[in-house]
């Protein structure tokens, strides 16, 4: 870092960082909740609604591959503002799209707008926390992901209130968006001027941002990146799968109906949530690879149980433990990526990118598989992916301790 920073800088900035990731999850949930009110004012039926996740879903890649660019011209600090008033504007345009205009193409392109800024506030918000990380020296990288989660959960309750109490898309989405704009200057004042992570020499050896840019490249020439990239997409798949067919598979599969298939993601997502509070002690005592490989253990087990559960209280407890199993794959995962500061932006957007691919793809494709071979069935490529993750978490060992398993040999 370019400048020692006092006790109460680091909480603004640590404070700052936790409202960009709970910021990020409200907007995510603000268009969710908001579904099926588009879906009716745009009179348009699954097909297009699947199109304009895949738009969105294009987007964020797009956003995720590219913020080590924006960050290499910007730095993590104007990158983030930026994002956020993208996503700002992209939830206006949504609602603008949806009730004024009523216009499919305006509604595509407010998520286009959506998904980019997302995508790459994703990569800043994630190399900024393990930054954090590392200056406070001990593992709290879930605690972010929890926040973002705690921004879900508002983001959803927001939208109910909206629904039910016929609030526009419009005037909600847009009130959503402006409350993201000023948390995104109020961030801003907060987070360290300073280089970002990617590039973190003293003062007069700052090289051309073409520099950086190779930096950035070079993460995909690493083995260690794709080993990464298997652990998080292992969970990701694990997570994603759980968030869309769940309930489902609750609710049909095992015959507990909307009410069981809805109460068991929620202790799903719970428990995911409470280890992302608590997980981060446990990791510092017994290290990231050992807790990974016991939390493929459980997600494994828990996905088996709940496929072949022959009662709804064993359904429950499969799903707590895929829940608990799911829960630090991909914040360990980033957490290791950014091991190394000066190449701490590419690898996590390198390795958040193959996450992110499988959390926003997976759930589509076990829906294909599942037409033709049943949906309980196809969860068994989620057992067989998580098992991959806790084969290969290995690779989140911290570099320095591999650096020294290397020169004592």
């Amino acid at each position: 870092m370019d400048q020692t920073l006092t006790g109460a800088q680091y909480v603004r900035w640590r404070n700052a960082i936790f409202a960009i990731f709970l910021a990020s999850g409200m907007s995510i949930a603000t268009w969710a909740s908001r579904v099926p009110d588009i879906k009716l004012a745009l009179d348009i039926h699954n097909a297009q609604i699947g199109l304009l996740l895949l738009g969105m879903g294009i987007a964020s890649i797009i956003g995720i591959s590219t913020g080590p660019a924006v960050m290499a011209r910007t730095g993590a600090r104007r990158g983030m503002l930026t994002t956020m008033i993208m996503v700002a504007i992209g939830l206006a345009l949504i609602g603008l799209g949806t009730t004024v205009l009523a216009s499919f193409p305006v509604v595509i392109a407010g998520l286009v707008l959506f998904g980019l800024g997302n995508g790459a506030l994703d990569v800043m918000m994630n190399v900024e926390a393990t930054a954090i990380e590392q200056e406070a020296g001990k593992t709290i990288l879930p605690l972010f992901h929890a926040f973002f989660s705690f921004g879900t959960v508002i983001g959803a309750g927001i939208g109910w209130l909206a629904t039910n109490f016929h609030a526009s898309v419009v005037v909600h989405a847009t009130a959503v968006g402006a409350a993201i704009a000023i948390a995104a200057f109020v961030c801003f004042a907060n987070v360290p001027s300073r280089e970002a992570v990617l590039d973190p020499q003293e003062p007069g050896e700052k090289p051309h941002w073409r520099e950086r840019m190779h930096v950035a490249l070079s993460a995909w020439r690493e083995p260690r990146t794709y080993a990464l990239g298997v652990v998080m997409l292992g969970m990701s798949f694990a997570e994603g799968g759980a968030n869309d067919w769940l309930a489902l598979g609750t609710a049909e599969d095992h015959g507990g109906g909307t009410a069981m298939g809805a109460a068991a993601l929620t202790l799903f997502s719970v428990c995911m949530t409470a280890v992302r509070i608590f997980g981060g002690p446990l990791v510092d005592r017994f290290g990231r690879v050992l807790v990974l490989r016991v939390l493929s253990v459980a997600a494994a087990g828990g996905i088996l149980l709940f496929i072949l559960a022959p009662s709804l209280p064993l359904v429950f407890v499969g799903a707590a433990l895929w829940g608990i199993g799911a829960s630090l794959g991909f914040p360990l995962g980033m957490s290791a990526a950014a091991d190394d500061p000066a190449k701490a932006a590419a690898r996590v957007s390198a390795a958040a990118t193959i996450g992110y691919i499988a959390f926003l793809g997976g759930p589509p494709v076990l829906g294909v598989i599942s037409e033709h071979i049943g949906l309980l069935n196809t969860l068994f490529i989620l057992v067989a992916l998580v098992v991959a993750s806790g084969l290969f978490s290995g690779a989140a060992k911290p570099l320095k301790e591999t650096a020294a398993t290397t020169a004592t040999k």
